[in-house]
């Protein structure tokens, strides 16, 4: 379980490391490298994703690991609530970039002839604080369209014990 403390309140999250084992274990090494600390939620779509976990406060990219091979073929699902890993029109392009679904986004989900996006986790407890962060004004900024105009910031992300 990971916890974040963002400038919008708290929410945890559930990580499936049977599913998206190699997903998993970069994000953890991100975690447990302090990484998210002081990033934004840059990416706000009202009814379809908030995205974070690589630009500064400046909206610049922190520097990242290697990227991560696309489990999408996992079987899991993009419904609302789940993490799935950002990536470019590169299959094999995701770092630290993640997203939460706000809506059953089955058009992000792998199939035949179409990698998707590999979903990792799911919010377990504070979809309010989703939400209010997918409610926030939000414009373009500094060459990213849909950024919120102030920012939303990931204070911290931790490992926590389950609850």
């Amino acid at each position: 379980m990971i916890r974040f403390e963002t400038s919008q309140g708290s929410f945890t999250v559930e990580l499936f490391p049977a599913e998206a084992p190699q997903t998993v274990e970069n994000f953890l090494r991100y975690v447990d490298e302090s990484f998210f600390d002081g990033t934004l939620f840059h990416r706000v779509v009202p009814g379809f994703v908030i995205q974070g976990g690589g630009l500064t406060s400046d909206m610049r990219p922190k520097r990242t690991h290697e990227p991560v091979r696309n489990e999408s073929d996992n079987g899991l699902k993009n419904l609302r609530g789940t993490l799935s890993m950002a990536r470019t029109s590169d299959i094999h392009s995701a770092t630290s970039q993640f997203f939460v679904n706000l809506a059953d986004n089955d058009f992000l989900d792998h199939r035949a002839g179409q990698h998707g996006y590999a979903v990792f986790g799911r919010v377990s407890s504070g979809m309010d604080v989703i939400d209010r962060i997918a409610a926030v004004r939000r414009g373009r900024r500094q060459g990213y369209d849909d950024a919120p105009l102030e920012d939303v910031v990931i204070t911290s992300a931790r490992r926590v014990d389950e609850a």
